[in-house]
């Protein structure tokens, strides 16, 4: 075969080799395009892989889930539910407004009740002037809580002898009577409840300022105060029910500010009563006592009616002949400190009208603390 016949031949076998190696690349290209089309539908299918991370449709899955039926009893449902109750209890941060009484509530300890042991009332050191403005408790509440008020001349404007309430627990508004006496003035924490939620580990000075805080103290029903006992939100609640937001809110502030913590149901009745005003704020009004001889709208005059009172059972019974010159240089005696605080003399200090030393029992210059 002549040469360039050869290269002719060679030449077309070449081309031909090409064109056939390009059909081949061009067909690998295919086959492999339409492997990769097939696994698309792969994250759908329930044999992806672990190793493959899932896509959107694949993490909605659980969610739907959870839209089933729950367990019937016995399937481990009461673990849920009592997490879910755990949360009811406790509240979760930022759960309320800030500002509201709920969430104040929020930062509340809950704790069961510790014991009573060791509970004293008088540990708290109740109607003593704390503040030292030469009133005691009780009356620098009546002269804050009371209207038209009536002091006792010769007091320093302490004793209130006459006044209106509009009784917060009741609703209602009357005439303070001091015989009978018709107003007691309520711890709103109550002293037992504040004592089995923290207040044990106080200090004495701590008792004597939670147990004369004005914050934790209002004139009420005497009735109501001893309907209330030592309860609390979950056992007793002023009948009044337009004043219970209110209470709860105030309750909530007196916690907060002596570190106690509130018990399961305790808190559970509070969240109930706040769940009608949700938006109730945490109480912040002044609540401080009016200075000596200050209050609405007073007058000062003899207590003629417990001169007419004592002079009538002094008759009838003879006692008058207990009226001995105490060292304050008066002919006022007091049996005991219930007699005192009945005749608003308490407490009595040496030098006043009544004092003995039978009042005073600790010394210190001042009885019927």
């Amino acid at each position: 075969m002549p040469f360039s016949a050869f290269l002719n031949h060679a030449m077309t076998r070449l081309r031909a080799g090409m064109v056939f190696a390009l059909i081949a690349f061009l067909s690998i290209v295919l086959l492999s395009a339409c492997a990769d089309g097939g696994e698309v539908g792969v994250t759908e299918d329930a044999s992806w892989n672990s190793e493959s991370t899932p896509t959107a449709k694949t993490t909605d899955k659980p969610a739907a889930a959870s839209e089933t039926p729950a367990p019937t009893e016995g399937s481990g449902s009461s673990e849920a539910e009592g997490t879910k109750a755990e949360e009811t209890e406790q509240g979760r941060a930022g759960g309320s407004a800030a500002g509201t009484a709920l969430a104040l509530l929020d930062e509340l300890e809950v704790k069961g009740r510790a014991p009573k042991t060791g509970y004293d009332a008088d540990l708290f050191k109740w109607r003593s002037d704390a503040d030292h403005n030469g009133c005691d408790t009780r009356n620098d509440v009546l002269r804050r809580d009371l209207s038209d008020i009536t002091l006792k001349a010769g007091t320093k404007g302490c004793v209130v002898i006459a006044g209106g309430l509009k009784d917060q627990y009741k609703g209602e508004t009357y005439t303070f009577d001091r015989d009978p006496n018709n107003i007691d003035i309520d711890h709103i924490v109550a002293r037992s409840n504040a004592w089995q939620t923290g207040a044990a580990t106080f200090d004495e000075d701590t008792l004597k300022e939670f147990g004369n805080d004005p914050l934790n103290l209002l004139a009420v029903s005497s009735s109501l105060n001893r309907q209330k006992g030592d309860g609390d939100a979950a056992t007793w609640l002023p009948p009044a029910k337009s004043y219970r937001c209110e209470y709860v809110s105030r309750q909530i502030a007196i916690k907060h500010k002596y570190d106690l913590w509130v018990v399961t149901a305790e808190k559970s009745a509070m969240q109930r009563v706040l769940s009608a005003c949700d938006d109730e704020p945490a109480f912040t009004e002044n609540v401080t006592w009016p200075k000596p001889g200050e209050g609405d709208d007073v007058t000062t005059a003899e207590d003629t009616k417990r001169k007419s009172s004592n002079s009538q059972k002094s008759n009838s019974t003879g006692s008058s002949s207990k009226e001995t010159r105490t060292s304050g240089g008066g002919s006022v005696y007091y049996e005991n400190c219930t007699a005192a605080r009945d005749a608003g003399a308490a407490p009595v200090r040496r030098g006043d009208a009544g004092y003995a030393s039978h009042l005073d029992r600790d010394g210190d210059g001042v009885g019927c603390e």
